[in-house]
């Protein structure tokens, strides 16, 4: 879907083909849904337009829901300051009735999570977890000791700072709650095959982790 970057308001920009998302915000407009709530993390976020955005939050109660922030772009938008990368909220989304791309109606900031971002190797090891969770795990399906695990995971790497020994117990964790490593006993081969492949960013964070 392209490459992703990390600019100074903590976004993930990917190259889309626009026309189809839009095409189902248009929808949302038109058909009101039931309305969702719940706890989540911001694992990722998409240029939609000059003015909003697409939010990838995993949530407690829904697993992975995607959303889309109407206005959340522009300085006075009501999500000004709310939604980033890694922080947790209380949020409430209404249901599309096509698809899975929803209407983020509210986020309340639970955790900021300021630790991340003082030092560039926590956001790539925040990002590394976030990214791999999105590779292996399946849209709005429940994983809550997986959100635990994910909520574990950033708040130590904000408290204490990335490290090998944190990435390591990440990835065990990750393959068991899935049920796959322990036979093979190689945890990396065994996620990499629940997905397609590893994070790219895998490389990088083990050689700045090296360097440390």
């Amino acid at each position: 879907m392209g490459i992703f970057f990390i600019q100074g308001q903590g976004e993930l920009l990917i190259l889309l083909d626009t026309k189809s998302i839009l095409g189902n915000l248009r929808l949302l407009g038109h058909h009101r849904g039931v309305l969702e709530k719940s706890q989540g993390i911001v694992i990722r976020i998409i240029k939609l337009t000059e003015t909003s955005s697409i939010v990838r939050w995993w949530t407690m109660q829904h697993g992975l829901v995607e959303t889309v922030a109407k206005g959340a772009r522009r300085p006075s938008s009501p999500f000004a300051g709310k939604i980033d990368l890694f922080f947790s909220a209380d949020l409430s989304w209404q249901r599309a009735q096509k698809g899975n791309l929803h209407h983020l109606r509210e986020s309340s900031v639970i955790h900021y999570r300021e630790g991340l971002r003082k030092r560039y190797v926590n956001t790539l090891m925040a990002g590394y977890f976030c990214g791999l969770i999105e590779k292996i795990t399946e849209i709005e399906h429940p994983e809550p000791e997986i959100y635990d695990l994910l909520h574990r995971g950033l708040d130590h790497i904000a408290e204490v700072g990335a490290n090998r020994k944190a990435m390591r117990f990440f990835e065990r964790e990750l393959a068991r709650l899935h049920g796959v490593g322990k036979e093979s006993g190689d945890v990396i081969v065994a996620l990499a095959d629940l997905g397609t492949g590893l994070p790219a960013m895998r490389k990088e964070l083990l050689e700045r982790l090296e360097n440390e």
